[in-house]
């Protein structure tokens, strides 16, 4: 009798390793599955009205025009949906005293926009800042993506002379 007993008591000993075994590999595997990251694919929006061959655009801030103002908004089209969008603004000229006003917005098909970035920036030359990166917005479809980098009312902002693009990003 105290054979079989031992015999059984083998038996499940073994069982009880091999299932703890089992599911020690399943919960490592599980782990690794859950903590294997994708890595993020972004892609430059092309500026509207640009050459085709650069996503960068780049600006020099200039008083107001006579009639009318200078166009200090540049659009980057969204040529198919993503998850995040990434707007990316580099100084190429500053005056130390001067501030510049920098927004970005997300515009969608159904005419409204999003606001994103209002901030005002006194940047060092060669100096890069991205803002992002904004998630898409659930329900709507984006557009267009527009960056905005205007003169203050600060005289020493004009002749400022920058650099802007926008990526997407799933």
């Amino acid at each position: 009798m105290q054979d079989s007993f031992a015999v059984i008591q083998s038996s499940s000993k073994q069982r009880l390793q091999s299932l703890v075994g089992s599911s020690a590999a399943a919960l490592t595997l599980a782990l690794a599955s859950a903590t294997t990251v994708q890595a993020e694919t972004c892609s430059f929006l092309q500026p509207i009205g640009g050459d085709g061959q650069t996503p960068v655009v780049s600006k020099t801030v200039s008083r107001a025009k006579l009639l009318g103002r200078t166009n200090w908004n540049t659009d980057f089209i969204v040529d198919r949906p993503y998850q995040k969008y990434k707007f990316f603004f580099t100084a190429n000229s500053s005056d130390a005293n001067a501030e510049y006003p920098v927004e970005g917005y997300m515009k969608f098909t159904d005419g409204t926009s999003l606001q994103v970035i209002n901030a005002s920036m006194t940047p060092p030359v060669g100096t890069g800042k991205e803002f992002g990166p904004f998630d898409a917005v659930p329900g709507k479809q984006a557009s267009q993506m527009n960056f905005k980098v205007g003169a203050s009312n600060d005289p020493g902002a004009l002749g400022f002379s920058y650099r802007i693009s926008v990526q997407g990003c799933n």
